[in-house]
């Protein structure tokens, strides 16, 4: 990819592939305001390639990749304060055995707990610099205790786990790792409290780079109904990635499915976002690449009776005041529209990417771009998605920009 990213890049039968004809041209401006609420520096973070995560009280939580007390990454918290928020590092890494470089910010538990992956540190030999971990952030009162889960070791297990984590209803946590694992191509993982206050790790799947696909995205495990959903970034019969789903089997174990292997131009190809899923059980995402344009691709998966998944592009970037090469996972609102970020495209001076809106309109989607970054003060290259906060506002961040090109946190008003 062209910033700093560092994410490393058998079932049934191909789905049919259509594009969507006639697509409109995206609209210039939807109705909407974005505000910086943190820009990051001084020693509070940098590179915030996070999800945000918010709690009952409207407090925001997420990380920072590089930045912090020893520059191997943070784990911040904005409360809102008046008519502002106060920013605070509840941890700062250390690249040692409690990991180090943290992607894709943290899950929250029912009491208040955080957890998430470091691509590095901990205590595996196998990889330079450590082989990452999954932590926990225990909150006592005001404090914050920081406990190592799980060590990679950069076998079977898989290495570098930079995706955010996933709870069932049981308490389980799913994740990916994008390298090492059976076959070298990173592997989905489980893990399971074991009632002795620690946690047993499980690979419920290793990529082969075949019709699996390859190197697990960045993007969270969706658990549904007690299925999986993510995608692979690359691999499947064409190269391009691929949507999978993984199903509990009786007794014990999980079964593959790859529900779409994507084709490349005009299909997209290359995803790194989650999937979402409607309520007609419909799976959404973004390709960074292709696309009719080659500037990345918002698609939209059908399941069907007989078993394959059709699959349509419902929009494809252009590259300018649109934006383009999204890596974000998509948000629906309560009227169906889909919002979302693009890394790069918007202001024609800038190129930093965008926020947008998706809407239906009778049998196509038009989109709108909410929001273009311009880089000071407003940021620039939003990576993740969004999350909705208090009164119903839209949250995300931009990993450069702001008053020190150390990125911010925004507050979108739709």
């Amino acid at each position: 990819m062209r910033h700093r990213w560092r994410a490393s890049f058998s079932g049934i039968p191909i789905a049919i592939f259509s594009v969507v004809a006639a697509l409109p041209a995206a609209r210039p401006a939807a109705a909407g305001t974005a505000e910086v609420i943190h820009s990051f520096g001084d020693g509070d973070g940098e590179y915030p390639a996070t999800d945000l995560v918010v709690d009952a009280s409207g407090t925001l939580y997420g990380t920072t990749t590089q930045g912090g007390a020893l520059n191997s990454g943070t784990v911040f918290r904005l409360a809102p304060s008046g008519p502002g928020w106060d920013e605070s590092v509840i941890y700062s890494f250390t690249s040692g055995p409690d990991g180090g470089q943290p992607y894709n910010g943290v899950t929250l538990d029912a009491q208040g707990n955080l957890y998430g992956s470091a691509v590095t540190g901990g205590t595996g030999q196998a990889c330079e610099g450590g082989c990452g971990v999954v932590y926990k952030l225990t909150k006592t009162g005001a404090t914050w205790t920081q406990s190592v889960l799980y060590n990679f070791t950069g076998g079977e297990d898989g290495s570098g786990p930079g995706a955010g984590l996933s709870f069932d209803r049981a308490g389980n946590l799913y994740g990916m790792a994008p390298t090492a694992g059976a076959f070298g191509l990173g592997v989905i993982y489980k893990l399971t409290p074991n009632g002795a206050g620690g946690w047993t790790q499980t690979v419920i799947h290793a990529f082969t780079g075949g019709d699996d696909g390859a190197t697990g995205s960045a993007g969270r495990i969706l658990v549904s109904s007690g299925r999986l959903y993510g995608v692979a970034t690359v691999g499947g019969v064409h190269g391009k990635g691929t949507v999978f789903r993984l199903n509990p089997v009786p007794g014990g174990g999980w079964s593959f499915e790859t529900l779409y292997a994507f084709q490349g131009m005009p299909d997209g190809a290359l995803p790194y976002g989650a999937v979402v899923r409607d309520g007609a059980g419909h799976l959404y995402g973004t390709t960074y690449y292709e696309g009719a344009h080659d500037h990345g691709a918002i698609y939209e998966l059908t399941p069907t009776p007989s078993g394959p998944w059709n699959e349509s592009i419902i929009y494809s970037f252009q590259g300018g005041a649109d934006g383009g090469h999204p890596v974000s996972h998509l948000n629906f609102d309560a009227s169906g529209n889909l919002y979302g970020t693009t890394s790069e495209g918007g202001d024609p001076g800038c190129s930093c990417g965008t926020v947008f809106k998706l809407a239906k309109v009778g049998r196509t989607w038009q989109l709108e771009t909410v929001h273009a970054f311009t880089g000071n003060p407003d940021g620039a290259n939003a990576y993740n998605g969004m999350v909705w906060g208090m009164g119903g506002k839209l949250y995300g961040a931009a990993v450069l920009g702001g008053e020190d090109n150390d990125g911010v946190i925004f507050e979108l008003t739709p």
